[in-house]
Formats: C-alpha cells, sequence, structure tokens
C-alpha cells in the first residue's frame, strides 16, 4: 500500500464518520432547525473529505481538476440550499417550541446578578 493510498483510505473514512455523525445528529436532535444545522454543516466538510479521498488516489490529473470544481459548487450551493429550507420553514410559520425559548430565557437570567 502507498502513501497515497493510505492518505486516501483515511480521508475516505473521516467523511465516512462525519457523515455517521450528522445521521445520529438528524435522528437525537429535538428541532427541525438544529436537525438542519447538523445536515447542512457537517454535509459540506464530508463531501469535501470524500472528494480530497478520491482526488488523492487519482493523482494530478484532469479528473482532480473535475472534483475540485465539484467541491466548489458543493462550497456554495449546500449552504445556500440549507439556508433556503430554513427561510422558507421560517417563512411557513414553523418555530421553536415555546418551552425551548422559555428554558434559554430561564438560564440567562440564572447568571445574572439582581
Amino acid at each position: 500500500m502507498s502513501l497515497a493510498e493510505g492518505v486516501a483510505g483515511l480521508l475516505l473514512i473521516s467523511g465516512s464518520v462525519l457523515l455517521v455523525v450528522a445521521g445520529v445528529g438528524i435522528v437525537r436532535f429535538p428541532h427541525f432547525y438544529t436537525r438542519l444545522h447538523a445536515a447542512g454543516v457537517i454535509d459540506t466538510l464530508a463531501a469535501g473529505l470524500f472528494l480530497a479521498g478520491i482526488g488523492v488516489l487519482f493523482g494530478a490529473t484532469l479528473g482532480t481538476v473535475k472534483l475540485l470544481m465539484i467541491f466548489v459548487f458543493l462550497l456554495f450551493t449546500s449552504p445556500t440550499a440549507c439556508h433556503a429550507l430554513a427561510r422558507s420553514a421560517w417563512l411557513a410559520g414553523l418555530r421553536e417550541p415555546a418551552a425551548t425559548i422559555e428554558n434559554a430565557e430561564d438560564s440567562k437570567s440564572a447568571g445574572e446578578p439582581r
């Protein structure tokens, strides 16, 4: 096994682990917006790690340039799509439950001197 194969394997495994973490976050987080955050942020990084791993295996070829162009495309479109989805949910009236907002306000006021 060469050094390039080892680095590529490490990048691909790291991307896989991040996708598993994102999947767990989607299942475990309580609200739409926290789930969207878990999916959106980790998705971009995991895709970058996958593409970097494949690029290392390709070496310095035209295929690597194409993978870099795909990554740049994903770097712009994935966060934009997550933002558009969150904004459309907000405009449609999807709000966090009041209990979550009340708990956040209680924890903020608990640390302030009276």
